[in-house]
């Protein structure tokens, strides 16, 4: 099995965005940004974009991000 192949699963942060729409990104996926005029809309954007990131990576043979190896520092 490639390692694309594989069922992942990230953090996602949605925020209203002015003066309207949705603003959707994943901090574990750096530079990973989408926007939508509705949550629905954003969240179908994140699901293609977090796609199109990880087949990326696995072009270029790097390593998948994972979750449980992030920090995180909330002030």
């Amino acid at each position: 099995m490639k390692e694309i192949d594989r069922n992942y699963t990230f953090r996602v942060i949605i925020e209203p965005e002015n003066p309207k729409g949705f603003h959707g990104f994943v901090p574990l996926l750096r530079g990973l940004h989408t926007f939508g005029d509705s949550v629905e809309e954003v969240k179908r954007n994140l699901r293609e974009a977090i796609t199109c990131y990880l087949q990326g990576l696995a072009k270029d043979k790097e390593p998948i991000p994972q979750e449980e190896n992030a920090f995180e520092l909330v002030q």
